[in-house]
């Protein structure tokens, strides 16, 4: 997100504590906040997801939580997605506030990661715009 408009963005961790070596990394970078510490129970990552303006993740609990609280939610999908995703549709009737970005093939996400973040920049212009 440092690249066009993201110099708004903050982005946090609600899921679970990331790999010691991939927690090095999210510290070096200023737009990222952690706070899986601060995160004691579901009720806490609720509470959090409550105040974020879009949730942005992968098919976890967090994902069917954010749904859930009818926050707006961009799940990145796999190829072959767990069946409660449905096939060939970006939104879930289950949860109407949420969106789906699913590979176009198997173990591709590059093609999804730049999709999410052609819309992210999108969404934080309209946001600065207007």
């Amino acid at each position: 997100m440092r690249q066009g408009t993201g110099r708004r963005c903050k982005f946090r961790q609600p899921a679970e504590r990331p790999a010691p070596e991939d927690a090095a990394l999210l510290r070096e970078r200023g737009d990222i906040i952690d706070l899986t510490s601060d995160l004691v129970d579901f009720t806490d990552t609720a509470a959090l997801i409550a105040c974020l303006d879009l949730v942005i993740t992968v098919d976890t609990s967090v994902a069917h939580l954010a749904g859930a609280l009818g926050r707006p939610t961009w799940v990145l999908l796999p190829y072959t997605p767990d069946w409660r995703w449905l096939l060939d549709r970006d939104d879930s009737p289950w949860y109407p506030s949420m969106r789906l970005f699913r590979q176009t093939e198997s173990r591709e996400y590059e093609s999804v990661i730049d999709r999410v973040r052609g819309e992210l920049v999108a969404q934080v212009s309209m946001f600065e715009n207007g």
